[in-house]
């Protein structure tokens, strides 16, 4: 019972809402309720009752269907074109949108260096919260380009011979970050920066030779819920297949098509209840784990419902950033 102790949940960590069994990923309550080897009652039920999508079980297969019309999303078709938006609207619009208004990076690497393993940011694309282009280019890399990994990047040689060189837009990408303001300002006048969502984020930053805050940096590979059973990272491809429901990287990957993916599933993970108290569910909180409050005993004669309700999580749960102040 010694684990106990140790162990962290989030309020809203998916739950299978036939036998209620507590899985820390979807991926394990995927399995759970649709194989390789699921629960035979509750895949039985989930089948007539439940959204392969998001996971929830309804009261009836009616109410069910209906349901799976509106969370079955269409292919990314981003409504504004790249760099139709100035600086100061979009920083009226992130005012708009609220103090923690986020924004999706992509970015699309070619290969350098003798065998064209090192990677190369050669375009870039950044959406906002309404799917909208901020600002997308090719990128001129620093260093010659020796594989353009056509197959995958769709970029030819011709791409980049007049493309933005790297310096110029990693600037881009940070001003619309800090909202137009210099870093300094934004510390000075008491700013909001932006909210980066994105997948591999920490490589794409490193392409474009650029530091962000961990606390405003939002990671759809690296969020536990999105990861799989053994906690290593799902593709993008994977998690916008089977938590929204359509194909991306069909031909050539394209920068806009995966950063709206990204932000898709960013939403969806916001969007979560969450019923407790903002403060409570972060890793800072949960070094003081509220199980050392309660004898070894006691933990022993609680239900297994009753140790999850007093259970905190050992990361920050995206549902704050819905709440005033979250950041």
């Amino acid at each position: 019972m010694e684990h106990m102790k140790l162990t962290h949940h989030s309020g809203h960590e998916p739950i299978c809402g036939i036998c209620h069994k507590h899985c820390r990923f979807y991926d394990s309550l995927r399995e759970h309720l649709d194989g390789p080897l699921p629960k035979a009652e509750c895949s039985e039920e989930f089948s007539k009752r439940g959204c392969p999508l998001c996971l929830t079980v309804f009261d009836s297969p009616v109410a069910a269907s209906i349901h799976r019309e509106t969370c079955l999303m269409q292919s990314a078709s981003p409504s504004v074109q790249a760099g139709s938006l100035s600086l100061a609207n979009k920083r009226i619009q992130a005012e708009k949108n609220g103090p923690a208004s986020a924004v999706a990076l992509d970015c699309e690497m070619v290969g350098g260096g003798q065998d064209g393993s090192l990677d190369l940011c050669a375009r870039v694309c950044l959406v906002d919260e309404e799917e909208n282009v901020l600002f997308q280019t090719y990128v001129k890399p620093q260093l010659p380009v020796t594989d353009y990994r056509f197959e995958i990047t769709g970029i030819k040689a011709e791409h980049l011979a007049d493309a933005m060189p790297v310096k110029e837009a990693a600037e881009r990408v940070k001003q619309i970050l800090y909202n137009g303001e210099t870093i300094s300002r934004v510390r000075l006048i008491g700013g909001k920066a932006r909210l980066l969502v994105g997948h591999g984020l920490e490589h794409d930053l490193q392409c474009l030779m650029l530091e962000y805050p961990s606390n405003l940096t939002r990671d759809t590979s690296k969020y536990p819920p999105l990861r799989k059973t053994g906690k290593t990272s799902h593709s993008l491809k994977y998690l916008a297949k089977t938590l929204l429901g359509y194909k991306i990287q069909n031909d050539h990957h394209d920068p806009c098509e995966d950063a709206i993916a990204s932000m898709r599933l960013y939403k969806k993970m916001r969007s979560e209840v969450h019923e407790q108290k903002y403060g409570e569910g972060t890793a800072e909180s949960s070094r003081h784990s509220i199980f050392n409050s309660f004898r070894q005993s006691d933990l022993e004669k609680m239900t297994p419902e009753a140790l999850l309700a007093i259970s905190r999580p050992d990361y920050y749960c995206w549902c704050f950033d819905a709440r005033p102040h979250s950041c």
